[in-house]
């Protein structure tokens, strides 16, 4: 069911989780694999002023990839088309068993960003200068493990 998933997730010790089914996330990288899309989350949202991934809460019916590729269409305007799913890795785990998956994704077909009200940015960023920014604080843990593979899909 659409918008099931919204809602918090708490663990035993108080640490609240965004999406009841966990969350996803869309990594998306240039044609040429040198730069990937970032958001600079709302000043209203969780850890907004930060930069991040589109992504947000699963619903109940979706796969990690389906709702990355979802969530990025309604933050970025790029369509499910526009992408190539490369590979899936979950980025955050919780005691109660919550998941963050992020979706590795390849643009294919370049179109052009269109934020909504969860974004004040949207840009491509050089794999080189992702860390150069204020990153929301999840992000910034995964992005050491995400940037290797972002590298080795590069070498196949």
């Amino acid at each position: 069911m659409l918008g099931d998933g919204n809602g918090w997730v708490r663990d035993p010790d108080g640490s609240r989780f965004w999406g009841r089914f966990g969350a996803a996330g869309l990594l998306a990288l240039s044609p040429d694999e040198s730069r990937v899309l970032l958001q600079h989350r709302a000043w209203w949202s969780h850890q907004g002023g930060t930069w991040a991934l589109p992504g947000g809460a699963r619903d109940s019916h979706e796969s990690a990839a389906d709702a990355a590729l979802r969530e990025a269409f309604e933050e970025t305007g790029l369509p499910p088309t526009s992408l190539e799913v490369l590979s899936e890795v979950v980025t955050a785990r919780s005691q109660v068993g919550w998941t963050y998956t992020t979706v590795l994704a390849r643009l294919v077909e370049p179109r052009d960003l269109v934020p909504n009200e969860e974004s004040t940015a949207l840009e491509w960023v050089a794999l080189g200068s992702v860390t150069d920014r204020k990153l929301h604080p999840a992000f910034a843990a995964a992005w050491p493990d995400l940037q290797v593979q972002v590298r080795a899909l590069a070498d196949d």
